[in-house]
């Protein structure tokens, strides 16, 4: 099987595995040592642990997370994930109490892979849309 279907279905697990299961064990096999995520929030250490971290803080915040999978794409050691992010806000978020509201907005992820673990991750994520849909941002097109 060539590199890029091992790769393809690396990311695809660790959606699952990681996001929509809470598996954290999984991050050490899963995720490289030097594992850097550009989109991760300030001061969040590399590798493993960091992982784990946005994982527990993701699934603090929303309940029922689901990244739904529709497109997976794969060059070299980069794989291209489109899916859905849904869920429901039933924890605290960046400081905002749960609105009980759910949500369903497009992502698009990028991986690369080394040595079989994901080390380097890239995202375009429609959070103004998820804040939207949780009544937390006005809403962009108010016609009166």
């Amino acid at each position: 099987m060539p590199a890029t279907e091992d790769n393809k279905t690396l990311a695809v697990r660790a959606l699952d595995e990681l996001f929509n299961r809470g598996n954290l064990e999984a991050a050490e096999e899963l995720v490289h040592p030097e594992f850097l995520n550009h989109e991760a929030a300030a001061g969040r250490p590399p590798g493993p642990e960091g992982m784990r971290q946005t994982i527990t803080w993701i699934r603090n915040a929303f309940s029922e997370l689901n990244f739904t999978v529709h497109d997976v794409v794969a060059e070299g050691d980069r794989v291209v994930v489109r899916c859905d992010m849904s869920g429901r806000h039933t924890g605290e978020l960046m400081g905002l109490p749960a609105t009980g509201e759910s949500f369903s907005v497009q992502h698009i992820h990028v991986f690369r892979i080394a040595e079989g673990k994901l080390v380097e991750h890239w995202a375009n994520r429609d959070d103004l849309g998820c804040m939207v849909q949780l009544g937390l941002a006005p809403e962009l097109h108010n016609h009166h």
